[in-house]
């Protein structure tokens, strides 16, 4: 499905609904899958997250989890320790292209069994479940915050526990920070300090419902069209003033191009101020890698220059993001260049007409791009792709005045 995205008013007056974050869902579907007694309200309505509750109740020896990155570093650890139990574990070709073996490493180093049935270190694997030992092991902290949350929650389910010495820098720590959080809230016991993150077995396990937030990623594009538009008030439901998204940067970030949020009980209100715009912004966003697509795009749209730094473990996302906003900015006429962890986007701009943007198979590349409807009209190429995280998205963005049709 190819669309041509257009909005002619510039005008963004409504209310959205954005469901549960993803993030937050695919760790409680983990938990539930270890705990069982505790229901799970305002779960994410992702492709990601539908596949990751699927394959928890799959009874299948066979597992496909498609383009869910993080279905596949969680199903790993959870199937590792069911004994008596074996199952291949694989995705989409992209899925395949991209790294687990630190993971698996740290997972054999404590007693897993794991094979790749293709090339080492890289999914499909076959795991045939085993008493795991827990215990203490090392493993790098600049790749992939995953690979860190599996191995913490697994952790409380042994008897040894888990303790992770990270070496390197460590990536996206509001993530491994929302990990320690949940398993708190059933009175895991846990320690983060310097390089080194603790979690025991829990033995008294509190039964506690839980409520997720709204996904700040999610809303990184209505902050995208309030700062794009001429005029804009958005609602959006239901977000926390105290989250444990790191995406919630936003609000800091969006400041600087002028977007006043606010929050009215759980509504997170987005208004756009008519303020002067910096000639370029900074940013590292080594923990909120997930935005960097939506600022760039923002950031060309507005005429301003962004160097942004942190972005190491974009290129093994669903596509090699850093390459792909490269290729798309360059057709509307940007002046950027990237490195393997940075990206460097010149002010101005000088929009290109007729541009149809690739998304790779990346649900952000469309969405991120979505919103420079609001300065020409614009063409998202397989559109449908949006579903992996937001499926409703191309709906809610007709409650905006945006204008879609098929091309």
């Amino acid at each position: 499905m190819n669309l041509k995205v257009s909005q002619k008013n510039r005008i963004c007056n409504g209310k959205i609904n954005i469901t549960g974050s993803k993030s937050e869902t695919n760790r409680l579907l983990l938990l539930q899958a270890f705990y069982r007694n505790f229901k799970i309200r305002n779960k994410s309505n992702s492709d990601d997250s539908s596949v990751m509750q699927n394959a928890l109740k799959s009874d299948s020896d066979f597992i496909d989890i498609q383009h869910a990155g993080t279905a596949m570093r969680f199903l790993t650890a959870y199937y590792s320790q069911l004994e008596g139990r074996e199952i291949v574990l694989t995705g989409s070709s992209r899925m395949q292209e991209r790294p687990i073996k630190i993971l698996v490493d740290a997972l054999r180093s404590i007693g897993a069994c794991i094979d790749y049935i293709k090339k080492e270190g890289y999914p499909p694997l076959r795991i045939k479940g085993a008493k795991l030992n827990g215990g203490s092991l090392s493993l790098p902290a600049d790749v992939s915050s995953q690979y860190i949350s599996a191995l913490l929650m697994l952790g409380s389910v042994l008897k040894s526990g888990i303790e992770l010495n990270l070496t390197g820098k460590i990536t996206s720590i509001p993530y491994i920070n929302m990990t320690l959080k949940l398993l708190a809230n059933f009175g895991v016991k846990t320690e983060f300090k310097n390089q080194c993150i603790s979690v025991k077995e829990n033995t008294k396990l509190n039964s506690v419902d839980q409520v997720v937030e709204s996904d700040w990623s999610s809303a990184s594009y209505f902050f995208s069209i309030a700062s794009l538009a001429d005029k804009a008030k958005i609602h959006l439901t239901s977000f926390k003033t105290n989250s444990l998204q790191g995406d919630a940067i936003l609000r800091i970030i969006y400041k600087e191009l002028g977007v006043n949020s606010y929050f009215e009980k759980d509504n997170l209100i987005l208004r756009k101020e008519n303020t002067s715009l910096p000639e370029k912004i900074q940013w590292d966003l080594s923990d909120s890698p997930d935005i960097a697509q939506t600022i760039v795009v923002t950031c060309y749209g507005l005429g301003v220059g962004c160097d942004l730094d942190g972005l190491h473990t974009l290129k093994i996302k669903e596509t090699d993001r850093l390459v792909a906003l490269d290729l798309e900015l360059s057709k509307l006429g940007a002046k950027i260049s990237v490195t393997d962890k940075s990206l460097h986007l010149s002010p101005g701009n000088n929009f290109r007409k007729d541009v149809s943007i690739s998304t790779y198979n990346d649900h952000r590349m469309a969405m991120a791009f979505a919103p420079l409807a609001l300065k020409t009209p614009i063409g998202i190429d397989e559109a449908q792709v949006v579903s992996k995280s937001y499926p409703s998205f191309w709906k809610d963005l007709k409650m905006l005045n945006f204008k879609m049709e098929l091309i």
